[in-house]
Order: structure tokens, then C-alpha cells, then sequence
């Protein structure tokens, strides 16, 4: 049984060239009993050459090391495609983002995020969905506004969505998985994709990411409307 369950394990390499915080990460990771730490590296280079010698589940990539982040998700995407990355970074810069995203990237943390929601975002990312930490989600919305010139009437527009449509999208921006949302409302996780799936069509996102971000703007405009 032991055996059967570490096969299963989620298999995770850390690419910063920071030793002191890629020591922290490794640290944690290698505290939960579903993942394993297959390869440490520092570069650019060393990210694409560890994707391709162990073929980690998911990649943890600083944006900022040498040789650059996205560089690196790029060759990772294009050379590993069964690799996914997440990227780690102390720069909260939306364009950066967004840029790693198009290139490839599963997910985005700022560096100072706590275990639990790294842990979190690695599970979720290896079970092929994507994560922007929620309290940087309205960040890039307020940022995609920006960009595209988006009119007040335009981005003040919110499709309307069913009690329970309503109850899974904030729980989609808290980061939380079909699974874990079935968990919460009682309800089985194909039921849950359905909804998901209806969430997105009525919002005309593409991914959970993009939903998130939706999610936290609708969360900004009820605050406001509050004041």
C-alpha cells in the first residue's frame, strides 16, 4: 500500500537562485506526505535541463533568476509540455504576468506566500488547473481594464449568475478545487465541473484564472457600491 501511494506523489523541482528561500520551499514541500522534490537548480538553463532529465509534474520557477523566468517557462512549455509551471517572484508587475501566463505558466505566487497556499497551488496546478494567488487576481483585472480601454459601462457589466453559480465562482477565487468545492457544498465533483463549466461560458472566461480575477473585481464593485 505504501508503494502505491508514493508513486503518486507529486513530483516538484525548485528553480531559484536564492539558496536560502529555495532551501525554505524544499524544506516545506518535503514535509507533505503526497509530494517529492526530484531537482534543485538556480538558472534559466538549469530549469529547461531538469525538466528535461526528470520530468518533474510541476516546476517552481523564480521570475527574476538568471537567464530569466519566462525565457524559461517558454523552452519548458515548448520542450516539456507534460511540465507544468508556477511562478514564484517578489515583483508584482501585471505585465510580467500576464506575459508568463501567455508563455506557458500554470499559476503565480508572490514570494512571502504562506506553505499552506503554496501547497495548495502546487496540488492544483498538477491537476491541471491554473492559479493566481486571489489577492493578487484583482491586480490583473484592474490592469486588463486598463490595457484594453474597457468602457465604465463595459467593465461595470456583471452576466448574471444563479445563488449557486455565485457560491462556486468565490470559492473558484479562493483557490479551491472541483473536489474540495464538492467537499464544501455537499455536492459530487462532476456536479461541480457542470457548474464550473457554466460559470465560464456565462462570464466568457477560458480558465479558472481568468474566472478568479472576474470573481475579484465583482468583490471590488460590492465594496464600493457599500461605501
Amino acid at each position: 500500500m505504501l508503494e502505491g501511494r508514493m508513486q503518486h506523489k507529486i513530483r516538484v523541482a525548485v528553480i531559484d537562485d536564492h539558496p536560502l528561500y529555495r532551501d525554505g520551499v524544499v524544506f516545506a514541500l518535503e514535509s507533505e506526505h503526497d509530494i517529492e522534490v526530484v531537482g534543485q537548480g538556480e538558472t534559466a538553463l538549469e530549469a529547461l535541463q531538469i525538466a528535461q532529465d526528470h520530468a518533474p509534474d510541476v516546476l517552481l520557477l523564480d521570475m527574476n533568476m538568471p537567464g530569466g523566468g519566462v525565457n524559461a517557462v517558454a523552452r519548458v512549455a515548448q520542450s516539456c509540455p507534460s511540465t507544468k509551471a508556477l511562478m514564484l517572484t517578489v515583483v508584482d508587475d501585471e505585465h510580467e504576468v500576464r506575459d508568463a501566463l501567455r508563455k506557458g505558466a500554470k499559476g503565480y505566487l508572490i514570494k512571502g506566500t504562506g506553505s499552506l497556499e503554496l501547497v495548495n497551488a502546487i496540488r492544483l496546478v498538477n491537476a491541471g488547473q491554473n492559479y493566481v494567488s486571489p489577492s493578487f487576481a484583482a491586480q490583473l483585472f484592474m490592469s486588463r481594464g486598463a490595457d484594453e480601454n474597457t468602457s465604465s459601462e463595459t467593465s461595470r457589466h456583471f452576466p448574471e449568475l444563479s445563488d449557486r453559480e455565485e457560491q462556486i465562482l468565490m470559492l473558484i477565487h479562493q483557490g479551491l478545487s472541483n473536489r474540495l468545492i464538492g467537499d464544501e457544498l455537499g455536492l459530487t465533483e462532476k456536479t461541480i465541473k457542470g457548474y464550473v463549466t457554466a460559470v465560464m461560458e456565462k462570464l466568457h472566461v477560458r480558465n479558472r484564472v481568468e474566472a478568479a480575477i472576474v470573481a475579484a473585481e465583482r468583490l471590488s464593485e460590492r465594496r464600493l457600491s457599500l461605501k
